[in-house]
């Protein structure tokens, strides 16, 4: 069955020159794309292979990708030191479940997370995907009190423009009325949202809350430094220490969710590393396994976990996935931290951080720019109103990068091994694109 003419009529050909593979004619009738109206939006890039950091397409042409695969491909693509590994385990042992049962793989990498970790920060519960990292952080949060015989402790406090993931769970805890998850409103756990306190009197709003409610509280979610899809909002590293001071203060868990921040997207390992604070409990993903094979885990700290420890049964934590501990997955995070350990990496965020901030610096000059900043390796031009999405990311395809504005955001956070020249390309488009975006009819 051919495509519908309809979608064919939304694609612009002159950003798909040649022809719509076969496969993708043939699967796009039976595919159910994520954050996409399939009726309107135009076909999605037919991508064959991957290669440092680039996306080869099957029209010939090539993209630097400069989202790192949402955040994930932190040492580029198929990087041969990882690519070896997941084959020496493919070879011996893909996966066997976890349940009654250890391996090698995965726990010589609780032993290396533990290790790299700030703290007593010691007891790793892996997961197969961030959503379900975050699920498991409040199964664990909810015990961890209804162990102790608190049984009020229920709920959870989450910010503004907060993003933690789309289970229903995790969807809780964004913005209930800026996220993507505003539609699903009085169908989900209530939680608390507040903005985040950036002076004394709204810490002392926030202060006031947890003291207020804290016999509700089960914990506080924050992403470090820097909230993601809910809009790449940063916050400072005294911000951060703040909110984790009204947290013990109060007796209330605090769980950084770092799925996007770390392993130096931020410029240091952890974005926590900045506030030089412990949280409760750390959510880790997409980087951990370098973006080749999904991989997520809960990390604790020792006080969570002995909340669990006992002779009776009902109190261990009743949560198992059944690929959790993958070894195929725990092999790649194995050579992901091998990475970290012997090459730059963080020098390499840092030094994105610099060439960002002069390259995009030219964009607050440009009519309707709101902001423009720049955190370690990820770089964020904030508009007014973002209008002609579609066309805004044809645009940048067209000038030979992968970007996919969204929100009110245009930016990148590009692999760490990105060398200077094809950094110097993302940000000489982003500055060109932005212009040119700029220049469009509103609209209506």
């Amino acid at each position: 069955m051919p495509v519908p003419q309809s979608s064919i009529e939304v694609l612009s050909i002159d950003s798909f020159p040649g022809k719509i593979p076969e496969w993708q004619q043939r699967g796009y009738q039976h595919l159910w794309m994520p954050y996409c109206q399939m009726k309107t939006a135009p076909m999605p890039l037919a991508i064959e292979r991957t290669e440092g950091v680039y996306l080869h397409l099957s029209d010939g042409r090539r993209l630097i990708d400069g989202l790192a695969s949402w955040w994930s491909a932190c040492h580029g693509y198929n990087h041969p030191h990882v690519v070896d590994a997941m084959h020496r385990q493919l070879d011996t042992m893909p996966h066997v479940m976890f349940g009654g049962i250890n391996h090698e793989p995965a726990l010589t990498l609780a032993d290396r997370l533990a290790g790299m970790l700030p703290g007593d920060l010691n007891r790793v519960f892996f997961c197969d995907s961030g959503s379900v990292a975050v699920e498991v952080a409040m199964k664990m949060a909810i015990q961890f009190h209804r162990n102790r015989g608190e049984h009020g402790r229920t709920r959870f406090l989450s910010f503004a423009n907060a993003y933690h993931g789309d289970t229903t769970g995790a969807m809780s805890l964004c913005d209930p009325d800026r996220s993507m998850h505003a539609r699903f409103e009085g169908a989900l756990l209530q939680q608390f949202n507040v903005d985040i306190p950036r002076d004394d009197a709204s810490l002392e709003r926030l202060r006031s809350l947890l003291d207020r409610h804290g016999d509700q509280f089960a914990g506080v979610f924050i992403e470090p430094l820097v909230q993601g899809a809910g809009g790449m909002r940063f916050h400072s590293a005294d911000v951060l220490r703040s909110i984790a001071q009204a947290c013990r203060e109060n007796d209330v868990l605090l769980i950084a969710d770092e799925l996007a921040t770390g392993f130096g997207r931020t410029g240091t390992l952890f974005a926590i590393e900045q506030a030089d604070i412990v949280p409760d409990m750390i959510c880790l993903g997409k980087a951990l396994s370098a973006g080749m094979i999904g991989m997520a885990a809960t990390v604790a700290r020792d006080r969570v976990f002995e909340a669990f420890w006992s002779d009776d049964a009902a109190k261990a934590l009743m949560h198992g996935p059944t690929f959790m501990a993958n070894p195929l997955a725990c092999a790649a995070a194995g050579a992901s931290l091998d990475l970290f350990e012997r090459e730059p990496r963080l020098d390499q965020a840092r030094s994105i951080e610099s060439t960002l901030s002069e390259l995009l610096a030219p964009c607050r000059e440009i009519d309707r720019v709101v902001d423009v900043r720049v955190k370690g390796a990820i770089g964020v031009i904030q508009v007014d109103s973002l209008d002609h999405v579609d066309r805004l990311r044809d645009l940048f395809v067209r000038q030979g990068v992968f970007i996919r504005p969204f929100g009110d955001c245009i930016y990148t956070t590009p692999p760490l091994v990105i060398s200077s020249g094809e950094l110097e390309q993302i940000g000489e488009t982003m500055v060109s694109a932005t212009a040119e975006w700029a220049r469009w009819p509103r609209e209506s």
